[in-house]
């Protein structure tokens, strides 16, 4: 099927009206209405629909760039021969983000390794797509940051962009006791968030193992009570999934070495 060429005056209009990525189908898609003796209508339908896949595309990986996604970590990239087991009626409900719509959470539970992270971000990524706000944190993380803004008096503004993003995804949560200060940061984020935006929370304990973790015992009760009566358990069990995710050699794209510099011919200072 011969592809159309286009003028000079249809690409120059399609970049001016900003729609330059339009030329790289266009001519393909011309040919194929030609075959099919597709409606005009019909064509460009088809054109600018190409068009919003393409910006809802570029759209969902800005979005999983501010989110902090690891790129690598999507639904797509999972090794289905990873000896890793979980419910994966749950992951495609999961993925359907119905509990996004309910503001409701996700606690994806397991023993070390064996791709909680992976799992969170790949639902952060599907989430991006369809327009959602998301923001990925480790725990550690999150809580430090949150205590270095109370020394600049910024704590507030930072809670309040912990608490209004759509979706939060908190990493390796409670691997280690919590201060005073950052149970109460956890109270308030778990308290603000609960009924009002999305949370997925990686850990390697049980719900009812993170009330040991909390500085204040009430607190702990009543930040976990209502957090788990809003989440799902997605447990993960099997092998480490982390040997999969090493570099190897085949992903590396090769490229030719650069020359060798020449040696550089030195200067003669001028004759005074």
């Amino acid at each position: 099927m011969a592809a159309h060429k286009l003028s000079p005056e249809l690409v120059a209009a399609l970049k001016r009206l900003k729609l330059g990525r339009v030329i790289d189908t266009l001519p393909e898609r011309l040919a194929l209405a030609d075959k099919q003796d597709m409606p005009f209508e019909d064509l460009l339908l088809l054109v600018l629909s190409d068009e919003v896949s393409r910006r809802e595309s570029t759209a969902g990986d800005l979005r999983a760039r501010e989110a902090h996604l690891d790129p690598g970590m999507r639904i797509e990239l999972w090794d289905k021969t990873s000896k890793v087991s979980f419910d994966k009626r749950m992951l495609n409900e999961l993925a359907s983000l119905r509990f996004l719509e309910a503001h409701q959470h996700v606690v994806v539970l397991g023993p070390v390794g064996v791709g909680k992270t992976f799992l969170a971000s790949a639902l952060g990524h599907v989430a991006c797509r369809h327009g959602y706000r998301v923001r990925f944190q480790r725990a550690d993380s999150m809580l430090r940051t949150l205590r270095q803004s109370r020394l600049d008096n910024s704590r507030d503004a930072e809670m309040i962009a912990l608490t209004t993003v759509d979706l939060l995804i908190l990493d390796d949560f409670a691997l280690e006791p919590m201060t005073k200060e950052e149970s109460k940061d956890v109270y308030q984020l778990f308290l603000e968030r609960t009924g009002r935006g999305s949370m997925i929370v990686t850990s390697n304990r049980d719900t009812a193992e993170w009330l040991a973790m909390f500085d204040d015992v009430l607190l702990a009760q009543s930040a976990v009570d209502r957090f788990k009566n809003a989440a799902f358990d997605f447990v993960v069990d099997g092998e480490s999934y982390r040997p999969r995710l090493k570099p190897k050699l085949a992903d590396v794209e090769t490229s030719p070495a650069p020359p060798a510099p020449k040696p550089r011919t030195p200067r003669r200072s001028a004759r005074r």
